[in-house]
């Protein structure tokens, strides 16, 4: 393949776009690989698809390699499948939905399970047809409320998703194991530096996931890591460690206290040190109980009921970690005050929440036998010894807790947690039977007897991958593609014309004849200077420039990672390219 830069279609920009947030979107935009087609969607110039299909065609022979087999499904669907499998009202505002001219209802896709399951049902009777993993690589929407940092999060992104099915659970977790593997593979050749981590299923169901997330600080998903051994999850995913359990009648009985002006906790803390509040002159955040009152609602109603999260003092409340917890509900922060007088704002404690009807989860801190300060539920007032198991009793516990760095490992007892941030681009479930129950997807089994199918999925953002690589493999002059996904292996800069235009078009189509991917920059309207900083910009690995030297044999290779810049003749150049070249591919598979 040969490229010139004469006739592409490609415009370089010297100064970044004013809506451009982070580097990948920058980058992208300045170097000419993408360009904004409307909000959260973007047009796919010449390189930047030659750098998305080479990143399509690494994850598809991955795939092959572990036997998936390739379909392709409407983007356009039914409504009735995904009403049947109650994700039309889970995934509410986040679709793209409409009606066609017979007032038929129909969503833009945001994923394909129910499609899969539906077409297994319609095509496999038998135990003998299992296991078989389906997997496509098709355009995916998202009714993204701000659209932002380019193809991090858009509205229109292009996925790989995968969906395996098994007889068995045993099947199961071996198929996940198989394509956790190929991920790893995945990412690898992509030259990403990752972590895979435990997350949350989300509107996917299922009994297990995981997430790949390239390494960044523009992330948009915050992680954890332990200091002492390999736990990392998602912060939505993080297990809080409880502290041991009490004997509620062992502690002193509640007693009121009038504390004005003390509706927020440190300045309730400061009022029970001077004053002794229990006894006491040590009180911290900690040994508060503050009482959070949410508004939840439930998929397919419009109303909202009030929730009351009670956790440490300390602590502030995560909406991530708790709508991660509580979904598919819909959380958000309690506005209706008026129409809930009984809830005393900033003196809500736990002691009446069961009368009102209203319900009451604890953080895991908040165990049996624990002592606190908290609100009196009267305006000015707060109560010591509110006792978990006895003054109040919580209808469950919530991971709802920011997590903060040093918090303790969940996993070990040496470790301490830190906080990372990274891009989300891969994440793989056990699903289970969700789905080929909710369809009745039954085949014959060994036995004669119906089986039900358990299944799988796994799924890459292509497109992420591309802004995640990006994000990584850069620096203050432009991209730096690895070798595996860079849009050409060649890039010849032409620094003068004539003979020398005239060499590196040559030397161009020895390459490309040799099955090189070359890019030659031949313009003769603009300097030697802009050429270089283009080539800076656009990333290629190696730049060859065809210059001064040439009337003396040589030519000028620069690496485009390190900048080293060594001078060789161009008699046995060729040779030495496509050796260099073909070992790089050979690394990679």
């Amino acid at each position: 393949m040969l490229l010139r830069m004469s006739t592409l279609l490609l415009r370089t920009l010297r100064e970044d776009p004013a809506d451009a947030e982070v580097p990948s979107h920058r980058l992208l935009l300045r170097a000419g690989y993408i360009r904004r087609a409307a909000p959260g969607g973007y047009t796919w110039l010449p390189l930047g698809k030659l750098v998305l299909d080479r990143i399509t065609d690494v994850v598809r022979g991955e795939l092959f390699a572990i036997g998936d087999q390739e379909v392709h499904f409407p983007a356009l669907l039914p409504a009735d499948p995904y009403r049947t499998s109650g994700r039309w009202a889970e995934y509410g505002d986040d679709i793209f939905t409409l009606a066609d001219r017979r007032g038929a209802e129909h969503l833009l896709a945001p994923t394909h399970e129910e499609m899969a399951a539906l077409l297994v049902k319609d095509l496999f009777t038998s135990y003998r047809d299992f296991p078989v993993t389906l997997f496509q690589v098709q355009t995916k929407f998202r009714d993204e409320a701000r659209p932002r940092a380019g193809l991090l999060r858009g509205r229109e992104f292009l996925m790989k998703d995968a969906y395996s099915f098994d007889l068995d659970d045993a099947g199961l977790r071996d198929a996940y194991a198989r394509h956790r593997a190929a991920y790893r593979r995945i990412f690898d050749r992509l030259g990403l530096d990752y972590t895979v981590v435990r997350a949350m299923s989300g509107a996917m169901g299922g009994s297990a996931s995981e997430e790949f997330l390239a390494a960044t600080p523009v992330g948009e998903d915050t992680y954890v890591g332990c200091t002492a051994c390999d736990y990392a999850a998602n912060t939505e995913a993080v297990v809080t460690r409880a502290p041991a359990t009490g004997d509620p009648g062992a502690q002193p009985s509640v007693e009121v206290h009038d504390t004005p002006e003390t509706p927020t906790i440190a300045s309730l803390v400061e009022l029970a040190n001077t004053r002794r509040l229990g006894g006491r002159d040590d009180w911290t955040a900690a040994d508060t109980l503050k009482n959070v009152v949410l508004s939840v609602r439930q998929p397919g109603t419009d109303r909202s009921e009030p929730l009351v999260i009670g956790l440490p003092g300390d602590r502030e409340v995560d909406l991530k970690r708790v709508g991660a917890a509580l979904h598919p509900a819909q959380v958000a922060v309690f506005e209706e005050w008026a129409d809930h007088p009984e809830l005393v704002r900033g003196y809500i404690g736990p002691q009446l929440l069961d009368k009102l009807g209203i319900r009451l989860l604890v953080d895991p801190r908040v165990v049996t036998g624990s002592a606190w300060l908290t609100g009196a539920n009267e305006p000015g007032r707060h109560a010591t010894d509110v006792v978990c198991g006895r003054d109040f009793t919580p209808d469950g516990t919530i991971e709802a807790a920011e997590v903060r760095a040093g918090d303790p490992c969940p996993a070990c007892d040496d470790g301490e947690l830190t906080i990372r941030r990274g891009i989300e681009i891969g994440h793989i479930f056990q699903l289970g039977r969700r789905f080929t129950d909710a369809f009745a997807v039954d085949v014959l089994g060994p036995a004669g007897k119906p089986v039900r199918p358990t299944m799988g999925c796994y799924g890459i953002g292509v497109s992420r991958a591309v802004a995640a690589v990006a994000e990584q493999h850069h620096d203050d002059r432009g991209l730096v593609w690895p070798a595996a996904i860079a849009p050409c292996d060649v890039h010849l800069v032409v620094a003068g014309k004539g003979l020398q235009l005239d060499a590196a078009l040559a030397l161009g189509e020895r390459l490309a004849a040799a099955g090189l991917r070359v890019l030659v920059d031949d313009r003769t309207h603009v300097s030697a200077g802009v050429k270089f900083t283009d080539a800076e910009l656009i990333g290629i690995p190696r730049a060859v420039v065809v210059g001064r030297r040439l009337a003396d044999g040589y030519v000028e290779l620069r690496e485009r990672a390190g900048d080293g810049r060594t001078e060789l003749p161009l008699e046995g150049l060729v040779d030495q390219l496509v050796h260099e070249v073909r070992q790089e591919r050979a690394s990679l598979v």
